[in-house]
């Protein structure tokens, strides 16, 4: 679209198959091509939230749609703007598997037309969340506590052998006693892959911490998160019964990949993927089957449903996917993941906004924050170590 070219209205912008590329599959040179352009026509901006805004309520940002169900939306909206100015319909040739509004529409659009005055203006309800100072990951075994500032993958062997390697690859190695149980400590804002002696594959959500032994010497191969929550790919071995403890519940595991979490004032959750686990709480013992949920509470009989496993086991690879999620509920899984604090007691509207769509949680904060706005159709503003977020400027 050059200059010559310039669209009168969100409508335009809907017609420009580059425009619809850049929504759905954005790249380095598509993210150039329309920074540069609305930098040059802040005019725009207007127009440029329109198109965004038809594109969501068309549902074009939903992930859970199928590639079929994609092109007959991108039919209908080309068809549908073509109605309202009769002009030519262009065809979209591109298109792959969604995510939701591509984050990286912030410089000079939308974020930076906010400032925190206008933000915090007492006849406007408002979230405020603060960036908090990291801390590093722990490693406590035979005594000793090590300290890691980077995400780190820990291997343990038959041989005794504990082995860390960090993100820029650098390795630990730490000779350990066989009888020994080990704990590791990974804060919020941190995350953190263990692989036991035995082959059993574990991921660490921020905000967790895991009590393992060196070596299963016993008859039984027990572990237990304190807090936190985790993803695990447990090792067959059918002489040797697998168990997870937390403080208000324990596992029985028949060789099986689930999430458990169990965070503090939050009910404690098992989500099945495969396999097969009994999950005691108290005197009862429940068996789950795949895509089943079982939450329990204090105080309160256990709840069992059948869920979507994708949702609940989606941030182990980097994302969330989510569908009518509660605003709330992704602020607290944003709040982990970068080690954030946002207060919303005072807020009453903004609490009842839900979230549609895949959240990609790249290390820029700044992108994750948009793609939270534009699914929930508010907007924010980050300066310093806090984060405004508001209800979007109509």
């Amino acid at each position: 679209m050059e200059r010559n070219n310039i669209c009168n209205s969100y409508t335009d912008l809907l017609k420009d198959q580059r425009f619809l590329q850049w929504q759905l599959m954005s790249d380095e040179t598509m993210n150039s091509y329309w920074k540069e352009f609305f930098f040059q026509h802040p005019e725009l901006k207007n127009e440029l939230l329109q198109a965004i805004h038809y594109l969501k309520k068309e549902g074009l940002n939903k992930s859970s749609l199928n590639d079929d169900e994609r092109m007959a939306l991108f039919e209908r909206i080309q068809i549908s703007v073509n109605r309202k100015k009769k002009k030519k319909i262009f065809t979209l040739i591109g298109y792959a598997s969604a995510v939701a509004v591509v984050a990286l529409i912030i410089l000079g659009i939308k974020l930076f037309s906010l400032t925190p005055e206008s933000l915090v203006r007492p006849d406007k309800e408002i979230i405020i969340g603060e960036v908090l100072n990291n801390k590093d990951i722990q490693l406590i075994t035979s005594g000793k506590t090590i300290s890691f500032d980077n995400d780190v993958e820990v291997s343990l062997n038959d041989e005794g052998t504990v082995e860390v390697t960090q993100r820029d690859n650098d390795v630990t190695r730490l000779a350990v006693n066989h009888d020994q149980i080990n704990s590791l400590i990974v804060p919020f804002g941190k995350r953190s892959t263990l692989r036991l002696a035995d082959g059993t594959k574990v991921w660490l959500n921020s905000g967790s911490v895991l009590e393992f032994p060196t070596q299963f010497s016993g008859k039984n191969r027990e572990i237990k998160l304190a807090s936190g929550e985790m993803y695990i790919e447990v090792a067959h071995d059918k002489e040797k019964p697998f168990y997870v403890h937390t403080p208000d519940f324990k596992l029985r595991v028949y060789g099986t990949k689930f999430n458990l979490s169990n965070y503090d004032n939050s009910p404690g959750s098992v989500v099945l993927v495969e396999g097969s686990v009994s999950v005691q709480s108290g005197t009862e013992e429940m068996f789950l089957n795949p895509n089943e949920q079982l939450l329990i509470s204090r105080g309160k009989a256990p709840e069992r449903q059948t869920v979507d496993v994708t949702h609940y086991i989606s941030w182990k690879d980097g994302y969330l996917l989510l569908e009518n999620t509660p605003m709330t509920d992704v602020l607290d899984k944003v709040e982990r993941y970068y080690n954030l604090s946002f207060n919303y007691e005072q807020d009453v509207n903004l609490k009842k906004r839900t979230c549609s769509g895949k959240i990609y949680l790249s290390e820029n904060l700044d992108n994750v924050m948009t793609t939270i706005t534009l699914l929930s159709a508010t907007q924010f503003k980050k300066e310093n170590n806090r984060i405004y977020i508001s209800h979007a400027t109509e």
